[in-house]
């Protein structure tokens, strides 16, 4: 079993990539438009399509990894990578007319796209719950410990979600779009930090 520094350890790592406050610009900006009826049941399905993506990539992710014949640092690369446009999307943002398509789409497509992946489940999330679950390190019960901590985060989200109309009153629209423009470029940070992390590491 982990000890109790090696949960932490592991938590605060799931929590920095999945980012459960970096969620709540991204499902206020989703569900403009909404009534609260569809923005929880938005929630509640962005939640639970984001912890089954991460169970599977915890279950069959470094399976299916190995049966293609794709390194851990080639799926870091790429998940840097789509990670770094997704982050443009939120600096740069969208037009009217596209601002209005996305609200037409329905609480299934929303709650699937942005929010469940990439916001939730993103890709940096993806590569860390693989590399978290490597077969070669950690025990079957250390990989289940690291699935109850990976939901307990999920779960953090949900709870964020909910609060969002809440927390949108107080900072207003300007500062949703101002929240999301500061977490986009502290995503794109991160992801240009791990696309280079992973050439470092497949050039050596």
């Amino acid at each position: 079993m982990q000890t109790s520094q090696e949960m932490l350890s592991t938590f605060i790592l799931l929590w920095a990539v999945i980012d459960p406050i970096g969620t709540v610009p991204v499902f206020i900006s989703s569900t403009q438009g909404r009534d609260d009826a569809e923005r929880r049941k938005i929630a509640l399905v962005a939640a639970t399509a984001s912890a089954g993506i991460l169970l599977f990539f915890l279950i069959a992710g470094e399976i299916l990894l190995r049966a293609m014949g794709v390194p851990l640092v080639a799926f870091q690369i790429a998940g840097g990578l789509v990670l770094f446009l997704f982050a443009l999307t939120m600096i740069f943002g969208e037009s009217k007319p596209e601002g209005e398509m996305k609200m037409a789409r329905s609480v299934q497509d929303t709650a699937i796209f942005p929010l469940a992946t990439p916001s939730i489940a993103s890709p940096g999330a993806m590569m860390a719950i693989v590399l978290l679950t490597e077969n070669a390190k950690h025990s079957i019960a250390q990989q289940a410990v690291t699935g109850l901590l990976m939901l307990s985060v999920i779960a953090v989200v949900y709870l964020l979600m909910r609060a969002a109309a809440g927390i949108s009153k107080v900072i207003g629209d300007g500062g949703a779009s101002i929240v999301s423009r500061v977490m986009g470029l502290v995503l794109a940070s991160i992801a240009a930090s791990n696309v280079l992390a992973g050439l470092k590491e497949y050039f050596q």
